[in-house]
C-alpha cells in the first residue's frame, strides 16, 4: 500500500500567519478560514472537487486590504502541493478540465513540470466579489502556480456573472489538479529529463 501524500506548511510574516494541512489522497473535506468569505468558498470548492482534504487557517492584515491574505494563502497552498508531491514520481503530471456553472464555462490546463508559469484570464468586470478584489482572485491562481511549481493556464470561455465565472474557474482547476496528481500506476518521474524541478 502506498503512503498517503500529505504536507503540513506554516508561513508567518509580519503581514500574515498561514497554516495548512493538505492530504492529496483525501475525500474532499475542507476546513478553511481565511477571513475572506469568497476565498473560503473557492478553496472549499477546490478541495471538494479535487478530492483533497484541506485544513487552512489564516490571520492576515485585513485592516489594510485583502491582498496579503489572498496571496499568502495561495503561496502556502502551492508549497503544500509541492511538498506533498515530493519528486512527482508516478503521477499523471498533465491534465485539463472544463467546468460549467450555469452560463459560465471555464477551462484549466496544468502541468506539474517543476517550472512555475501562469496564464490566467477570468474576464472579471466587477471590482470585487465579497471582500476580495477581482484582481486578487487572479493573483491567487498565479501565486498557487508559483509555489506549486506548475504551469497553469486558466481561461473563462464565457459567462455573464462574475461569481459564476470565478467559481467555474476554481472548479475547473480542482478537476485538473485531481487528474494531474493522480498516481498512474508507474514509478517513474514523468519527464524525459528524469527529474521535474
Amino acid at each position: 500500500m502506498t503512503e498517503p501524500r500529505r504536507a503540513h506548511v506554516r508561513r508567518e510574516t509580519l503581514e500574515t500567519k498561514v497554516e495548512i494541512d493538505l492530504l492529496l489522497d483525501g475525500e474532499g473535506r475542507a476546513d478553511v478560514a481565511t477571513g475572506l468569505g469568497f476565498l473560503d468558498h473557492m478553496l472549499t470548492a477546490l478541495a471538494k472537487h479535487g478530492r483533497f482534504d484541506l485544513r487552512l487557517s489564516c490571520e492576515g492584515d485585513l485592516e489594510i486590504d485583502d491582498h496579503h491574505t489572498a496571496e499568502d494563502c495561495a503561496l502556502t497552498l502551492g508549497t503544500a502541493f509541492d511538498q506533498a508531491l515530493g519528486d512527482r514520481r508516478g503521477i499523471a503530471r498533465f491534465a485539463h478540465a472544463y467546468a460549467p456553472l450555469d452560463e459560465a464555462l471555464a477551462r484549466a490546463v496544468v502541468d506539474f513540470s517543476g517550472r512555475p508559469s501562469a496564464c490566467v484570464d477570468l474576464g472579471l468586470t466587477r471590482e470585487a466579489i465579497g471582500e476580495i478584489a477581482c484582481e486578487n482572485i487572479v493573483h491567487v491562481f498565479q501565486s498557487l502556480a508559483v509555489n506549486a511549481r506548475m504551469t497553469l493556464h486558466v481561461d473563462v470561455l464565457r459567462g455573464a456573472n462574475d461569481h459564476h465565472r470565478a467559481e467555474a474557474a476554481f472548479k475547473a482547476l480542482a478537476l485538473a489538479l485531481r487528474q494531474a496528481v493522480a498516481r498512474d500506476g508507474g514509478d517513474a518521474v514523468p519527464s524525459t529529463k528524469g527529474t521535474l524541478g
